[in-house]
């Protein structure tokens, strides 16, 4: 007896995405980590024992990708998160200790809380992801930090200005990074997997730069919920601003985290971290296509499984 076998007919009966293959998922939480087909050559998954251990390592890559190519005389663009967070801090300590200063840099934020028309929270909300970054990161960098004029948030006027931007910063030679983490419902930024519907083929839905206003998952509703607003469901926002693939599938390489677990073996990020891993690149899951990007997905160890009931 499990969800399959029980699904029809119940309050679940059509709650998640259509596209979704429910089997499939189930036998990807089977298979650790291990290498598939389709994952790009300089994909890699990175272990980590610790919270501790996860935040130093990703914010080590993320300095060494702003070092290195201040050290080639190179642009970097990079597409940042607002989760994981704990990354910013070791990001700031290495970025201090090599004095490596940020003025090559271009930050595009890859969303935003937002109403359905596309109107953000004010940057002055410490809910807002712009307050945010720069309470983690900008100012804490102090006379190193990324020029203003060259941070990017996804605002309603724009987010619409980021592929001319990011597409300009190509055209002169920068390298793009993608930073992400994984959603509950597999989501990159908050590009959310009902998208998939919308769009006759993947070659389509991948050319989809953004959009403002975006419907997000019950599940996503949920999951910030827990992980943003200590459990208060009516302070998180129904839509938002974000990013979609035909930006973030441009990345030259990629840092990715997954870090939801939750303690005493409790956990809510394990089924959506192996299917990223092992279902295939699929229009109706976002995440799935990461794999096919050269870059790190740092990630806590028991997420990796075994993926069995444990009552807590």
């Amino acid at each position: 007896m499990d969800f399959m076998s029980t699904v029809k007919g119940s309050l679940l009966d059509g709650f998640y995405p259509a596209g979704w293959d429910m089997a499939k998922i189930d036998a990807c939480c089977e298979k650790g980590v291990a290498r598939e087909d389709f994952w790009n050559e300089g994909f890699n998954p990175v272990a980590c024992d610790s919270l501790a251990e996860f935040d130093t390592f990703m914010g080590h890559e993320i300095a060494l990708q702003i070092k290195e190519t201040r050290d080639a005389g190179r642009k970097l663009a990079i597409i940042l998160p607002v989760g994981p967070m704990g990354m910013y801090k070791w990001a700031v300590y290495f970025l201090k200790e090599w004095n490596v200063d940020c003025k090559h840099v271009y930050t595009f934020n890859m969303d935003e809380w937002a109403d359905a028309e596309g109107n953000t929270l004010p940057n002055t909300n410490p809910a807002s992801f712009e307050y945010s970054m720069k309470e983690a990161f900008f100012d804490k960098l102090g006379a190193l930090t990324v020029p203003p004029e060259q941070r990017n948030f996804a605002t309603k006027t724009n987010l619409p200005t980021y592929p001319g931007k990011i597409a300009a910063l190509k055209a002169e030679g920068a390298k793009l990074v993608l930073v992400y983490g994984i959603g509950r419902m597999c989501h990159i930024a908050f590009w959310e997997p009902m998208c998939g519907g919308e769009y006759d083929t993947v070659e389509e839905w991948k050319k989809q730069p953004y959009r403002l206003g975006m419907k997000l998952h019950p599940l996503t509703i949920e999951q910030n919920a827990i992980t943003s607003f200590k459990s208060r469901t009516t302070l998180v926002p129904c839509t938002a601003n974000t990013i979609g693939p035909g930006l973030f599938l441009q990345a030259d390489y990629a840092i990715g985290g997954a870090d939801g677990a939750l303690n005493r073996g409790m956990g809510w990020q394990g089924m959506s971290f192996l299917t990223t891993l092992h279902y295939g690149p699929d229009k109706w899951i976002t995440s799935t296509f990461i794999p096919t990007l050269p870059g790190r997905l740092f990630y806590l160890k028991e997420l990796a499984g075994p993926l069995v009931a444990e009552c807590n």
